[in-house]
Order: C-alpha cells, then sequence, then structure tokens
C-alpha cells in the first residue's frame, strides 16, 4: 500500500479468530442479549461452521494478499486450472470482469492468480466495503460503497489507481450468483460502473469466467427468501459454510480476449448495454475447452 493509501498506526495484531458469541455480546444491550438462548447462538456457529473456518485462519496466518488466498486454497486442497492467461499483454492496463458464482472461493482464486502474474502491489479488488473486515486481504481491496469522508478519501484512492498501472479487478454482478427463472445459476445483472471506468480511463476490458456454483441448498434457500418478500439477504449467512463445503473441489478459470477501450467507447452503446454485452461474453467462455 503506497503513501497515498489510507493505513493505521502500527500496532500489534490481536489473534484473528471468529467467535459469534463474543460479538453479540459486544453489539446487543445487556438487557437484550439476555433474550437470546445459547442453544441458538451455538447453531449459528455451527450454521457458518465457525470451528473450521477457525481452522482454516489458523493454518494461513499471519500471511497476507494472495500468498493468504493461495495457503486457504491449499488448506482446502482446492484445485484451479487457468486458461487464457497467454490472451494478456505485459505492459497493458485491464478492468478484470468476472462472474461472481461462489462468494467467497472465487475471489480467493482469482486473487491467488492474478497476485502471481502481477505482485500483490499491482493489483486491486473492489468490493463491498464489508470485505474490508477481512484484514489479511485489506492491502489489495478497495471498498466502493463507503460513505462520508472516508467515502471521498477512498473514492480518491479509486481514482488514483485507476490512473495507475495497477490491475483492477471487479465482480459487475456485486452479489453472487442465483437461480434463474429459466432454471440456470447465473450472476444477477451486471453493474455499468465498471465499463465507465474502463473507458475514462483507457483501460482495455478483460472478460474472465469462473466454472463453479455454490450448494443447492444455497439456492433454494435464496428462492424462497426472495419469493417470500424478505429483503434480508438471508442467504449470506450461509457463504461461510459453502466455503468449508468446497474442500476438495476443482474449478476452472477462463480468461478472455481484452476488449479495447476504443471499441467500447465507440460502440454508439450506453453503458448498460455494454456491460451486459461484456457479461454475455464471460458466459460464453464457458464452452471454451
Amino acid at each position: 500500500m503506497d503513501k497515498n493509501e489510507i493505513s493505521n498506526p502500527p500496532c500489534a495484531e490481536p489473534e484473528l479468530v471468529i467467535d459469534i458469541r463474543s460479538i453479540l455480546n459486544k453489539r446487543i444491550p445487556r438487557n437484550k442479549g439476555r433474550w437470546i438462548p445459547s442453544f441458538l447462538i451455538t447453531a449459528v456457529e455451527r450454521l457458518i461452521r465457525q470451528k473450521e473456518l477457525n481452522e482454516i485462519l489458523k493454518a494461513t496466518l499471519p500471511s497476507e494478499g494472495s500468498e493468504f488466498a493461495k495457503r486457504v486454497l491449499a488448506h482446502l486442497d482446492i484445485k484451479v486450472e487457468v486458461k487464457g492467461l497467454d490472451k494478456l499483454k505485459d505492459g497493458a492496463r485491464y478492468m478484470f470482469a468476472s462472474n461472481h458464482p461462489l462468494g467467497g472461493l472465487d475471489g480467493m482464486a482469482l486473487i491467488t492468480v492474478l497476485g502471481e502474474k502481477y505482485g500483490d502491489d499491482n493489483i486491486r479488488f473492489l468490493v463491498n466495503d464489508m470485505l474490508m473486515n477481512v484484514t489479511p486481504l485489506k492491502g489489495i481491496f478497495l471498498p466502493i460503497n463507503k460513505f462520508g469522508r472516508q467515502g471521498r478519501e477512498y473514492a480518491n484512492i479509486i481514482n488514483e489507481k485507476m490512473e495507475s498501472d495497477c490491475q483492477i479487478f471487479q465482480f459487475p454482478a456485486g452479489l453472487c450468483s442465483r437461480l434463474q427463472d429459466n432454471g440456470e445459476i447465473a450472476d444477477m445483472e451486471w453493474q455499468k460502473s465498471f465499463v465507465a471506468k474502463a473507458i475514462e480511463y483507457k483501460r482495455d476490458v478483460v472478460p474472465v469466467y469462473f466454472e463453479g456454483q455454490n450448494s443447492k441448498k444455497f439456492y433454494k434457500i435464496a428462492r424462497w427468501r426472495k419469493k417470500s418478500g424478505i429483503k434480508f439477504n438471508l442467504e449470506q449467512i450461509l457463504l461461510p459454510s459453502e466455503l468449508c463445503k468446497a474442500r476438495g473441489s476443482n474449478y476452472r478459470i477462463i480468461f478472455g480476449s481484452p476488449i479495447p477501450w476504443q471499441t467500447l467507447a465507440e460502440s454508439g452503446k450506453t453503458h448498460k448495454e455494454l456491460a451486459s454485452d461484456i457479461r454475455m461474453k464471460s458466459y460464453a467462455l464457458a464452452s471454451d475447452q
């Protein structure tokens, strides 16, 4: 992280562990917390597989960045096949845009691949600000939905990184893939902001396809939640357990041919239309054998 980026004064980091009971005790007033039965807290701990997650942290820390991501994959015995890296030119500045099927491991795998190719100092992932709580990856993350003064500061940092030689990565859908009405598991609509930034900062766009799925349970709960009209993203609670369930899995990442920013700028299409086109190019890579 360079001198222009936000950092905290150096201090000794406490051991990083996930402790749901402690989190609830700190966040819920004492006079209300007593109404949460102990068995319910235990159920949540089991639901998110707290014990397994802490085992992963113990096995991978104090590593950071792509090394941390690489160790997570190794601990879970995850194998990743990568195709298309030869399409990327040395010295080029890219905006990588990928589908988001898993909500965790796909990010870890892509961080590993891009970190090995470019080095951690030369990659930045645009993420939901909640992910800034993933301490080992803070150095390569940039939050895109901060508010207030800190939001303005990060917006300036994002613009500086866009102007730099850093490679920028984003999951344009924001949320991970869901079961669609036609029975397919795919991303929701891709947000258009990555197209606007790519054109503004003269970055070629690289469509990426990540081949993988979460469990059927995840999609069923997401479907039920949507039909029930529940606004709270209930299925997100299952993502940590989905990561643990993936132990021993094999995935495939395919990088497509870079799309020149001039082609996008001169297309005559809106940014929304271009985002949809690039989304289709990403999924078309699935047939690349």
